[in-house]
């Protein structure tokens, strides 16, 4: 990697614009809000008014205190480089990447992230996301990388740095698969550089909500985090359960947090859906998690306050952000409007260029011909395609049937999954069969430097379920 110097003055000045109003993470009433991935797009193609728009946009205001961009989902990538998604708004296919690397050069954004700053909120980077399972084969490889974050998106210096002169404020880990073996070193590493810095930085995680989180739970309770996001929907303990108290688990992590986690004073948010479209399940209304997230304040010391998946989909269902932030200062306003949940056409897309990310699918209806047994109108099971409860699948000579929705739970080796017994010998369900099928939704869109539609590849979501395998929350644009 080649360095330059960070320009003195350009540094001076993000320094001190990201102090002027600065962001407190012992407070109880943050707003933390994911952008990047344009969620609300990946769901309603059509409605391109409202797809995610640059980052500035979602600082006019002082609803959102706390902004991870998502995602650097490619650690070691072409010339050992990393990658970066941010969706619409800059990516390798549209962008210019930097020589001999899959590094889109980003820096148009770095305006928008000081500007973001000068209002007192943070900006950090989320590494990993739905595709990325990313892994360190040895302490010294985690540490260099560590090294090479610190150089090209934080304080160091480089000639690579995607944000031009713009210093974020810190990292957040969304590790949803893969092996996490040297983590925790990489998080060591990174933290005592953040240390040496001329500013405050900050390293947050999303885990989900079952206890211990299966990727991140070693890494939080090996380093200190400043705070934790934890995904309270798409599982058994998500915000759809609040009122079971088997299931809801706050608690849980308020004591992880005070008696586990190696930073005392580490701040835990309820992770929510910003829209019904946001996630598979655990979306609530903005005054029921309002009083969900008062009540939680009031009961828990470690509460920090609420994190939505995303600013897209808040700011298109009515303020959805506007309406939370009252109620985490003490008010009871609600959004003005709703956005209700609404079904997508997909269609097939024209051409598929491979990247280094995964699709994710979409569930339909559809009948498959199957080619053994008497299953009749069964399809084979696929590992990237989404499927709900009552879908049926062929897995190793078995006829399977879904009892949840669930996505890469492989037959038998999954409790999403019910053996019906061999196919030769069990008669696939009376009437129409339920597979699921999937597509890429397609779409056309203006580029932010064509004046010419051209499509646009949109992936709707993958969805967590109670099992400890983990997939995303998060949409994704490739």
């Amino acid at each position: 990697m080649i360095s330059s110097v960070l320009p003195i003055a350009s540094a001076l000045l993000i320094f001190g614009a990201s102090e002027a109003l600065a962001f407190t993470n012992s407070a109880t009433d943050n707003l933390a809000v994911y952008w990047g991935q344009n969620s609300y797009g990946a769901t309603h193609s059509s409605d391109t008014a409202n797809w995610q728009q640059n980052l500035s946009y979602y600082c006019q205001d002082d609803t959102i205190d706390a902004i991870p961009m998502a995602f650097l989902d490619v650690f070691f990538g072409t010339g050992g480089e990393p990658s970066l998604d941010l969706a619409n708004i800059c990516n390798v296919n549209d962008d210019a990447v930097f020589p001999g690397t899959q590094l889109p050069d980003c820096s148009f954004l770095a305006s928008d992230i000081e500007t973001c700053q000068s209002k007192g909120k943070i900006v950090t980077m989320s590494l990993g996301g739905a595709t990325g399972s990313n892994t360190f084969s040895n302490d010294s490889q985690a540490s260099a990388f560590a090294q090479t974050i610190w150089d090209l998106l934080l304080g160091g210096s480089s000639s690579t740095r995607p944000f031009g002169s713009a210093v974020l404020d810190g990292i957040d880990l969304d590790i949803e698969g893969g092996s996490t073996s040297y983590y925790t070193t990489f998080v060591s590493t990174l933290r005592s550089l953040m240390n040496s810095g001329s500013k405050t930085y900050y390293i947050t995680g999303a885990p989900q909500c079952p206890f211990p989180d299966a990727y991140l739970g070693s890494i939080i309770n090996a380093e200190g985090f400043d705070a934790i996001y934890v995904q309270f929907y798409n599982n058994y303990c998500g915000l759809q359960n609040y009122d079971d108290s088997n299931d809801w688990n706050f608690g849980t992590w308020d004591n992880w947090a005070k008696n586990t986690s190696p930073n005392p004073n580490v701040k835990v948010y309820i992770g929510a859906p910003a829209s019904s479209t946001a996630a598979g399940s655990g979306y609530v209304d903005v005054a029921t998690l309002g009083s969900i997230a008062q009540a939680t304040k009031a009961n828990y010391s470690s509460f920090g306050g609420i994190m939505l998946w995303d600013a897209s989909q808040a700011y298109a269902n009515g303020r959805f952000d506007e309406g939370i932030k009252s109620y985490l200062t003490g008010g009871t306003a609600a959004p003005t409007s709703t956005v209700s949940s609404t079904s997508t056409t997909t269609t097939a897309p024209t051409s598929t260029t491979p990247t280094s990310t995964s699709t994710t699918p979409t569930s339909a209806t559809s009948t498959t011909t199957a080619s053994t047994g008497s299953c009749g109108s069964v399809a084979a099971w696929v590992a990237n395609v989404a499927y709900t409860s009552g879908d049926q699948v062929l897995y190793d000579g078995d006829l399977w049937t879904a009892n949840q929705w669930n996505y890469a739970e492989t037959p038998g080796e999954s409790g999403a999954w019910d053996d019906d017994g061999p196919c030769a010998s069990v008669a696939a369900k009376a009437g129409s069969v339920k597979a699921a099928a999937y597509s890429m939704l397609t779409t056309t869109a203006f580029s932010r430097t064509k004046s010419t539609p051209e499509p646009m590849k949109v992936v709707v979501p993958v969805v967590q379920t109670n099992v400890p395998a983990k997939h995303s929350r998060f949409f994704k644009f490739d």
